[in-house]
């Protein structure tokens, strides 16, 4: 159970990084586009952000954090 915590919190610290690095380049981040309305208007890179790039960011960051704990345990 302590492995899920870790691995956690590993992954939410990642996510919140990548949120404040992408609102800073101006994309739109998942609040934006779930509170969206029909005058919102998203571009390309912000619907690759949304469905490419962050999820494999969050996979990664999963990966990441099963090495870390075997490497720590």
């Amino acid at each position: 159970m302590i492995r899920y915590y870790l691995i956690g919190l590993i992954i939410l610290t990642i996510a919140i990084l990548a949120n404040i690095i992408v609102a800073k380049l101006g994309l739109k981040t998942w609040y934006d586009f779930l509170n969206s309305t029909e005058n919102s208007s998203f571009t390309l890179m912000d619907y690759l952000w949304l469905f490419a790039i962050y999820p494999l960011i969050l996979g990664l960051t999963a990966k990441l954090g099963l090495i870390i704990w075997e490497k720590l345990f």
